[in-house]
């Protein structure tokens, strides 16, 4: 048997630090702000701060990559609308949603724009791998993985420059996913 180690959950501790990286990015802007000043204003070594994240502009997605770890299973059992909704489902604003927000302010839309990217094909690859599975062909499987991506962070874009809180990312991600079927393409 191990011992559970001693020490913040992982969770609250990333949780820290993205707050004190949005702080920070407030303040001096992303590309001024190191990882030892996210680290030392949330309390952790800079050693520790790569056992919560992988680099600062990670901070701030670690609440969707969570929840995007779970979509393979969820689409293994649920349509892939269902699957995707379940992405929204009691999302909470967080450092993302800050970060979407004051994008300007942080210096953050070169990281937003490449980082969303990103998560859009990772959403895009799942959907699409559960599609050809299901039977779809692979054009088809793509497009329609491309098309749930890009609900899914626009959505996400939308909920938060809404002020997050203020309205249902799970609404804002249905009248995304509603968008799919019914914009004319020609």
């Amino acid at each position: 048997m191990t011992t559970p180690r001693a020490g913040r959950p992982k969770a609250s501790s990333r949780e820290m630090l993205a707050e004190a990286a949005s702080e920070l990015f407030l303040e001096q802007g992303y590309d001024a702000t190191s990882i030892a000043e996210i680290a030392a204003r949330a309390g952790v070594s800079r050693s520790s701060f790569f056992n919560y994240a992988a680099s600062k502009g990670a901070l701030l997605w670690g609440g969707l990559d969570e929840r995007l770890d779970a979509l393979d299973a969820d689409l293994a059992a649920l349509s892939p609308r269902e699957a995707v909704r379940r992405v929204a489902d009691r999302f909470a604003p967080d450092a993302l949603a800050l970060a979407y927000a004051n994008a300007e302010a942080m210096g953050l839309v070169p990281e937003l724009e490449r980082e969303s990217a990103l998560r859009r094909a990772r959403i895009a690859r799942a959907v699409a791998r559960a599609l050809r599975r299901r039977g779809v062909d692979a054009l088809g499987a793509e497009v329609a993985g491309a098309a749930y991506g890009g609900a899914v962070l626009a959505a996400l874009e939308r909920w938060a420059l809404q002020g997050p809180g203020r309205s249902d990312l799970a609404a804002t991600l249905d009248a995304a996913l509603d968008a799919i079927a019914t914009i004319p393409l020609d």
